[in-house]
């Protein structure tokens, strides 16, 4: 489960996980609650609640569904937990027959800053084959963990030409990162701009893998959600060591403006300036179709674009992608009759809306919302997620700047 989705088992005590977490299921009035339960212990610290987790790894059986769901869920849990002491169980994981537990082990492996042994890395080379998306978490391993053994890398050299452009991707990463061979990152840029939306996430998430800098232009002008971007963008400068320099401080304010103007958007993705088709395409699934939608919200006048946002506010305020999508507008399109919404954005606490808190602190730079930097100024402090942290830093130093300036004239 997605962390940002741990909204959904705040109402579950650590005693009540503990109960479900290894009942039977025929027991368990929704057995759903046995798999929330692995996910509720992640979020835990006892001893008790990782003896659970470690149980429920080793002992659950793959064959019963729900036992099955919770051993996987357990695993990824014990990532969140990044316990040492979880590694041996594991890494038994990685020789079972399930593929899903097996992924979930390597990310969680990952996650706990695993050192492998040779053994181990043995272990790893006998997974580069079968299931293209093992292959891609077994490739991300090596990369992530910095793994450099002669017998993987001379099978990942071989996977840069997989027909599977996950596979490719995170081959050609992973020579990228560690031993240098960034020329082979070329063909990831074109397809930040592929028709094939799971081509463009993955060619976002290998770049940030192979942290080099000289791709960022391109990373940032993908057609990808924006979060997605970001994580990979602080990945590539948190490995360089850059954040500070000003052209990655530009790049990195027009990736977090997320202005659809500067978008590398396809005639395929763009749609007319009707109501109806705007409203059509920014639900849709593929992020690049959305971002043709918002363009659309650019171009049409001021008059309609207020009367669709003051439809879909009513209908559609709480659906956190269109939230999303008309926060922005409001700002770059310096909409001040919005402003309530902005404040109302800003205040959004729910994890799912951390994109729109970006949104809305840009849109108070823009509009002038000075009552709002007391908000601003404690996220720019205390905000968890590094992009809404760095928004609200700049956002309030330069509220700051206009208000001197102000007094000085």
């Amino acid at each position: 489960m997605a962390e940002r989705f741990d909204v959904l088992v705040e109402g579950m005590s650590e005693n009540d996980a503990l109960t479900l977490l290894l009942e039977k299921t025929s027991n368990v009035q929704r057995p759903a609650d046995r798999y929330f339960a692995a996910t509720r212990l992640g979020l835990s610290q006892t001893e008790e609640s990782l003896d659970a987790l470690l149980q429920a790894t080793n002992n659950l059986s793959i064959d019963e569904l729900y036992d099955r769901i919770t051993r996987r869920k357990s695993i990824e849990a014990l990532g969140r937990r990044k316990d040492k002491r979880a590694i041996p169980s594991l890494v038994k994981v990685l020789t079972c027959t399930d593929t899903e537990a097996v992924i979930n082990a390597i990310s969680a492996l990952v996650r706990i800053s695993w050192e492998p042994t040779l053994a181990e890395q043995e272990i790893l080379v006998s997974l580069l084959d079968g299931e293209v998306t093992k292959i891609r978490a077994v490739i991300q391993a090596h990369t992530r963990l910095k793994i450099k053994n002669s017998k993987s890398s001379t099978v990942i050299n071989t996977l840069c030409q997989h027909e599977s452009a996950l596979v490719a991707g995170a081959a050609r990463a992973y020579q990228a990162k560690v031993y240098g061979n960034t020329h082979l990152l070329d063909p990831l840029i074109p397809q930040l701009t592929d028709l094939i939306a799971g081509k463009r996430r993955s060619a976002v998430i290998d770049l940030g893998d192979a942290g080099d800098e000289s791709r960022l232009e391109g990373l940032v002008r993908a057609p990808v959600s924006m979060s997605l971007r970001a994580k990979s963008f602080f990945e590539i400068v948190d490995y360089n060591g850059s954040i500070s320099s000003s052209k990655n401080q530009s790049l990195l304010e027009q990736l977090l403006t997320d202005n659809p103007e500067h978008l590398a958007i396809r005639d395929e993705w763009k749609c007319d300036l009707d109501a109806a088709e705007i409203e059509r395409n920014l639900s849709h699934r593929d992020e690049a179709r959305q971002y043709g939608a918002a363009l659309s919200l650019m171009a049409i006048d001021q008059d309609s674009c207020l009367n669709l946002i003051e439809s879909m506010q009513e209908r559609l305020w709480s659906d956190y992608v269109t939230h999303y999508y008309l926060t922005c507008i409001i700002g770059l399109r310096k909409f001040q009759q919005k402003s309530d919404l902005v404040r109302s954005a800003l205040s959004e606490t729910t994890p799912q809306y951390s994109k729109s808190r970006i949104a809305a602190a840009w849109a108070c730079l823009e509009l002038g919302l000075d009552d709002q930097m007391e908000i601003i100024y404690e996220l720019a402090n205390s905000a968890y997620w590094q992009p809404l942290r760095w928004t609200c830093q700049q956002v309030f130093a330069r509220l700051v700047e206009k208000q001197q300036l102000s007094a000085r004239y």
